[in-house]
This record gives C-alpha cells, sequence and structure tokens, in this order.
C-alpha cells in the first residue's frame, strides 16, 4: 500500500512534533513513529529544558557555555541558532499551556545543571519532556493535515535519481508500506541500544541513522557518546536515570567511606561536565575498590520527594529514600552528539532528505552535550527544518572551512559468514565493553574489526523479518562508532582513549565524516 502525502516526519518526539506543526499550513503531514507516539527519548527527559530567559542570564552566556561544554568542536554558527532562538520557541511552549514550575511570584522558576554558569533550566518537577510533549500533542491534534501512524517500523528510506522520496514500513501485522512525500524528515532520535548499559528507552536502536548512512547520506562525530554519570545501580532494578538536576539542587557523590570525592578531580566537583564526572566515578571506584553513590540528605530546606516525584518513587521502588539514603549510582550511555549531518535548517547531503533532533549532528554539541541543551536543539532545530522543507530539494550548506573533513567512503565489503556470536544482546555487550567510557587499543581494534564482519554479513543477508532489521541498525551504527573512535587519536569530550589521553587541536580540532560509497543506480 503507498499513500502520498506531501511532507514525511519520521518519529513523535520534540523536533518531529514541532517541524509537524511548522508544516501543517503547507500542505498534508505523515508522522510516522515506531511504537506509541509518547514512547521515545522527549518523554523520558527529567532534568529540563536550557534557555536563556532569566535576568541574569543572556544568549551569549548560554553560547559560551554550551561552547566550553563541546570541548572546542562545537560549530559557533549552530550553537547561536540555538541560544538566540531558543527563548522564543519555548515563550511558544508557555503560550501554548507548557506547565514549568514556577516561583512564589509565578514566573517561571529555573534550576542548575552541571557546566551552566547559572540557573537556566526550566522544568516541570522531573518530567519536563513528559510535559513537553503534552504540549505538542495537543497542538498536533488540533490540526487536521497531520496524520499520526503509530507501531509503523520505518525498514528503509527511498531514493530515486539520487533523491529521498520517502519511506519504507511494516505496520503492527508485518504488512509493507510505502510513504512518498515531496521531503521526509528523519527525527527517530538516538542510538542508546547499542549499549548494554543506557538510559535510553528500547525504541532507540539507531535506526535513522543507519537507514541514512545506507542510502548514501553523511553521517558525523559518531565517537562522540555521553555516558550519563549518574544511573541508578541497584542489582535486579533498571537502569534509571538520576537527573543531573539533583547535583544541581546539591546532591553530592560519596564513595565507599561516604566521602565526597569530586573536589579530588575537578575544580566544579558534581557540576562539571558530564563526561569528567563520569571518568571521575570510574576512577575513584578503582582507587577505593568500593561503590559510589549520590547523596541528598544534607539538604535540609529542600522538599526532596516535591521536587523530584518521579526519581524519589523508582527509588523507594528500590528500598531507598532519596532524602536521606545514598544512592548507588554509576554511568551508562545517555546520548550520541553524532548522526546525520545536516546545515542550519536540517538539510543533508542527500537532496529531500532532512534530519533534527539526536539523529542529526548540526555540531551545537561538539565533543561533549552541555546538560539540557537537547530538549531545546529538537524546538529549534525541528522548527527550522519544518519551516524550508516545502522548498525545493536540494543538499545541505556547508560548515565552516576544514571543520568538517570527509573521510575515505566506507565501501561495502564481500559476503562473509556472520560472527558465530552476532545477536542483539552481543552486539550490546561488546559495544559497552571496547566503545565505553574508557576506550584501548586493544579494545577499539577488536571492535572495529567484530563490527566490520558483522556489518558485511548483514549486509548480505537477506533475511526482511524485523528482528533482522533492528540488528542491522545497531550492527550498523556500532561500525560506525567503532570505525570513528579508532580513527580519532586523542582524547575529547565523550571519546577517551588510554592510548591518546590529550586533546590535540593542531591535527584533530575539526569533525569527521562517513560516507557510505553508493553504486550506480
Amino acid at each position: 500500500m503507498t499513500t502520498q502525502p506531501d511532507f514525511l516526519v519520521l518519529g513523535s518526539g520534540i523536533a518531529a512534533l514541532r517541524a509537524a506543526l511548522a508544516l501543517a499550513s503547507r500542505g498534508s503531514v505523515c508522522v510516522l513513529t515506531k511504537g506509541e507516539p509518547d514512547q521515545g527519548s522527549t518523554g523520558w527527559a527529567q532534568g529540563g529544558i536550557a534557555v536563556a530567559m532569566g535576568d541574569d542570564d543572556s544568549p551569549r552566556l548560554h553560547l559560551e557555555d554550551t561552547l566550553a561544554a563541546g570541548d572546542g568542536l562545537c560549530e559557533p554558527d549552530a550553537v547561536r541558532a540555538l541560544v538566540g532562538e531558543g527563548p522564543r520557541y519555548v515563550s511558544e511552549l508557555l503560550a501554548w499551556g507548557a506547565r514549568f514550575d514556577r516561583d512564589a511570584q509565578g514566573r517561571p522558576a529555573p534550576t542548575r545543571e552541571a557546566a551552566h554558569s547559572v540557573r537556566r533550566v526550566l522544568h516541570a518537577d522531573d518530567a519536563t519532556g513528559r510535559e513537553i510533549s503534552r504540549v505538542l500533542h495537543e497542538q498536533v491534534a488540533a490540526l487536521p493535515a497531520i496524520t499520526i501512524i503509530d507501531h509503523a517500523i520505518v525498514t528503509e528510506l527511498l531514493c530515486e535519481g539520487g533523491v529521498c522520496v520517502g519511506a519504507a514500513y511494516r505496520d503492527a501485522q508485518d504488512r509493507r508500506h510505502e510513504v512518498r512525500a515531496r521531503a521526509t524528515l528523519l527525527a527517530t532520535g538516538g542510538a542508546g541500544q547499542v549499549f548494554a548499559q543506557t538510559t535510553n528507552p528500547t525504541v532507540t536502536t539507531g535506526d535513522g541513522m543507519a537507514m541514512a548512512f545506507e542510502v548514501g547520506a553523511e553521517v558525523a562525530d559518531l565517537e562522540f557518546v555521553q555516558f550519563h554519570p549518574t544511573v541508578l545501580d541497584v542489582p535486579g532494578r533498571p537502569r534509571f536515570l538520576l537527573s543531573e538536576a539533583l547535583r544541581g539542587e546539591g546532591a553530592r557523590l560519596l564513595n565507599v567511606a561516604g566521602e565526597a570525592f569530586m573536589g579530588r578531580y575537578e575544580s566544579a566537583a558534581e557540576l562539571a561536565p558530564r563526561d569528567r564526572v563520569a571518568r571521575a566515578i570510574v576512577r575513584e571506584r578503582q582507587r577505593t575498590g568500593g561503590p559510589i553513590s549520590l547523596s541528598m540528605a544534607h539538604l535540609r530546606d529542600l522538599d526532596v520527594h516535591a521536587r523530584f516525584p518521579q526519581i524519589s518513587e523508582a527509588c523507594r521502588e528500590a528500598g531507598l529514600d532519596l532524602a536521606r539514603d545514598p544512592v548507588p549510582v554509576s554511568p551508562a550511555v545517555h546520548y550520541v552528539m553524532g548522526g546525520v549531518v545536516t546545515d542550519l535548517d536540517g538539510r543533508t547531503s542527500l537532496p529531500g532528505l532532512y534530519a533534527a533532533g539526536e539523529v542529526a549532528c548540526t555540531g551545537v554539541h561538539g565533543a561533549n552535550r552541555l546538560a539540557s541543551n537537547s530538549l531545546l536543539e529538537g524546538l529549534v532545530f525541528g522548527a527550522r527544518a519544518g519551516a524550508v522543507m516545502g522548498e525545493p530539494p536540494r543538499v545541505r550548506d556547508g560548515w565552516g572551512p576544514g571543520r568538517l573533513v570527509a573521510c575515505a567512503p566506507a565501501v561495502p565489503g564481500p559476503a562473509v559468514e556472520a560472527p558465530a556470536d552476532l545477536d542483539v544482546a552481543t552486539v550490546r555487550l561488546r559495544a559497552w565493553r571496547d566503545l565505553g567510557l574508557v576506550r584501548t587499543p586493544e579494545g577499539l581494534k577488536a571492535a572495529d574489526a567484530w563490527f566490520t564482519q558483522a556489518r558485511a554479513a548483514c549486509v548480505a543477508s537477506t533475511a526482511g523479518d524485523l528482528a533482522s532489521a533492528q540488528l542491522r541498525s545497531l550492527v550498523t551504527v556500532a561500525y560506525l562508532m567503532s570505525r570513528a573512535a579508532l580513527r580519532r587519536e586523542e582524547s575529547r569530550g565523550g571519546h577517551y582513549r588510554t592510548d591518546f589521553p590529550e586533546r590535540h587541536d593542531d591535527t584533530w580540532g575539526h569533525h569527521c565524516s562517513d560516507v557510505l560509497q553508493r553504486t550506480a543506480e
């Protein structure tokens, strides 16, 4: 079955919905979502949305904090768009009825998170993403031009004559459908499920990144993976995210002896950038031989349970009182800074294909995302993409001169026998072991060899079931991550190598992109 709306949006998170709202006045919009419409990462976002709207803040200060967190690889023009247009789009959310927490005077009450110099993170308790999703879904539901199809698993992008013309998906009964459109937006989110330990929902299997790469779109920065430092670490319990806002409100990290230790590693202590806090936790655990915990017991004037109701409940279910008990934590994969390369309006290197949100790489995050910039990114760049998708398709505009270096194209290898242990669980365990928080030369070489073989086997496979499609997505993204991580011989942001522990701007002060060598059509 084939349908032909004017515009196709893949995903139902903040970037997808804001783009759909921008498109609805110019034609019919079909939104395909992998699970339920609210099942993606946006609804899981706890901490908040960073925006310079306070009296003590400015877009310039927000830009400086973002550039500092990005460890020398942020693209300034992308950051200027983010912080400059952010207040406009957040004000729009407020006008639509977003219920952010407010102070006694009725004004939005921001909190502070790591690497922010002021309190600029607006929040709705610890369920900010859920509240923003509610508001955007209400706006979408009021527009008859937008149709949402759920449980639609997109398996391939459709291209004709070097132009993306839509996508194919399988419905809940495993029937194949095609949707052909004037322009297609990838807003499929990240790839946290590539790793065995992650804060991401089960739907984040990197499908958008993998599909875009397979049709010849350029990807970049996939070596930069952000590990959230504080994830609930109780045997038998889910790996539940303990928001950065906890540390923003004063929570401390304690070692096995009950000592606050972050000052030993970072001058900003618990409010250092996420990559540094995560590595400090690993070092302290190695130094002391014991677990690390997060404590709020000293915050006598804060009603912890009221401020963080979801986190408090998750801790209670694990037998812990967030306000009194030290809560065991350890790092887990949280966010992918890289993705499908776009310009500031979402255009990719493939005409007709756009991308926004975590699936995209605008360079706004550099090597390490500033906390709570992700919701703002989806809002701003989703709107920007939606504003131009009605124009004639063309390739993206370039980044700054010399900032994006194209590497040798990835060449499809010959058909090979699949590794004997090729399955989803093994992919995730290998990625966690060899592409994790601390990367060794031996691990990277092993990962590159194994994932290269696994990808060749997946490409050669004729299996058309959904399980095989998911495996192929995971393997493809892990292959790109291992290729990128082995190539970058330095440490920067979310990429840390034991054999190259320093940052080297002279040789690696740029982004590296990958593209698949395409065969003639």
